[in-house]
């Protein structure tokens, strides 16, 4: 039996969008449990399909039954335990590429309706306005309630180009929302990078892949290469719903010299696993900034996690989703497989994160940010002043503030645009001064 252990989000919806991706190949095999079947439970079941077989209102095959049997079985779990048959377990696998068909949303089952837990970047959904937290009720004219999440996600599926209507409740709104969104092959970019400002970069990495690791190194040294080194970045994980669980350890691996990064711990043995950095900051100590927000989950908050306990960043942005729990895919003959938690996740200080999250070193609620109008009237200082004593370095100076004007002129512009990322940047420039008076 091959075991692979994920530390992913949501279930089956690899056509959505959702990264439910693969970690790390396991070889193993379990021997039966030496507990007996309970057999009046057993009995119980099996007097059951009998009368579904004999007095149902239509005909129902064994294997209708039994999976649905499965299914109920493992979704009474908890939310991210699931049975995947083998069309759903194929699509799993091409979800770890990158590339897949849907809208590009990260989903999740809630209260009978389906919970959007982060649109993924560049996408359908992204572009059609869809927003984390959205619970869908609708799928054109067919209600989600009652519905399986699987269920859900195949009338989500279908051929590129085509348009499916979205009824969504979201918070702040006072009536549902119906949004239009159109299919297409979903091709995500793992690593996005870009400088902000002068020696100051911004790496965004909107979910976990097996390349993630090797991009995200490859960025940065880009980056450092094309500007003579950085003398700070800003990580982003805001909405980055998680994914593979040894891209999250490559990714603190990066930034950390030594020390545990994550742990996880289970009923098994092979459950308790524990992570270590290798030497080597990527950054060489530069600082690091590093934002999330209630769409951040499962493997971005083992990152963020690991940043926060080993004091190598500032979290900010706002509470992580605490997604804390490992799944292990485990493949069945046949070709489906059964994604099972096994284990639950912690940060290096030993903190549990299921249900509770990351809070972030400083709290930054996301907002608009508008300059303040001028009125006209231009403070008076000495250089305005007739016959001012020259200072030997007024033109340099002159020159300095008419470089910081056009400075100002961008962080307005991307204050405007991200004020979370604007402050960030504000909070990096500090740090920055405050390392090298050090040094």
């Amino acid at each position: 039996m091959t075991t692979i252990r994920t530390a992913s989000m949501v279930l089956a919806g690899a056509v959505l969008g959702a990264t439910l991706t693969i970690g790390q190949n396991v070889l193993a095999t379990k021997n039966a449990g030496s507990t007996g079947l309970p057999l009046e439970q057993m009995r119980t079941f099996t007097d059951v399909i009998t009368r579904i077989k004999n007095d149902y209102v239509e005909e129902v095959s064994d294997d209708e039954l039994f999976e649905n049997a499965i299914r109920g079985m493992l979704n009474g779990l908890d939310p991210h335990s699931a049975y995947l048959n083998a069309e759903e377990f194929s699509e799993l696998r091409i979800g770890t590429t990158g590339e897949f068909g849907g809208l590009g949303i990260e989903v999740g089952m809630e209260d009978g309706f389906v919970r959007v837990v982060s649109p993924i970047d560049d996408t359908p959904a992204e572009r059609a306005g869809i927003q984390a937290g959205d619970l869908i009720i609708r799928l054109d004219d067919t209600p989600v309630k009652g519905l399986s999440l699987n269920d859900a996600v195949k009338l989500m599926r279908g051929k590129p180009g085509s348009i499916i209507s979205l009824t969504v409740i979201r918070e702040g709104e006072d009536q549902p929302l119906s949004i239009d969104i159109e299919r297409a092959v979903i091709k995500v970019t793992s690593v996005r990078s870009r400088m902000l400002d002068d020696d100051f970069g911004y790496l965004r990495i909107s979910n976990f892949q097996t390349k993630t690791t090797a991009d995200m190194l490859k960025a940065i040294k880009k980056l450092k290469t094309e500007n003579d080194g950085l003398n700070g970045l800003v990580l982003d994980l805001r909405n980055n719903p998680g994914g593979v669980l040894s891209g999250a350890v490559g990714v603190s691996d990066a930034f950390l010299n030594d020390g545990m990064i994550v742990y996880t711990d289970g009923r098994e043995s092979d459950s308790q696993l524990r992570y270590d950095a290798t030497t080597g900051d990527i950054l060489d100590g530069a600082p690091l900034v590093v934002l999330v927000n209630g769409g951040s989950a499962s493997a971005s908050e083992i990152v963020a996690g690991a940043m926060q306990d080993h004091e190598r960043a500032i979290i900010m942005g706002t509470k992580t989703f605490g997604k804390g729990s490992v799944q292990t895919i485990q493949d069945l003959p046949g070709g489906g497989a059964v994604k099972l938690t096994t284990s639950r996740y912690f940060t290096p200080n030993g903190r549990s994160i299921q249900a509770l999250g990351i809070e972030p070193d400083i709290d930054t609620q996301p907002g608009t940010w508008t300059r303040a109008e001028g009125n006209g009237f231009t403070p008076l200082s000495e250089s305005n002043l007739s016959g001012h004593l020259s200072g030997s370095d007024e033109e340099k100076a002159a020159k300095a503030n008419g470089d910081e004007s056009a400075s100002g002129e961008e962080e307005g512009d991307l204050a405007t645009d991200d004020y979370q990322l604007f402050e960030a940047l504000n909070l990096l420039k500090g740090l920055s001064i405050l390392s090298q008076r050090g040094q």
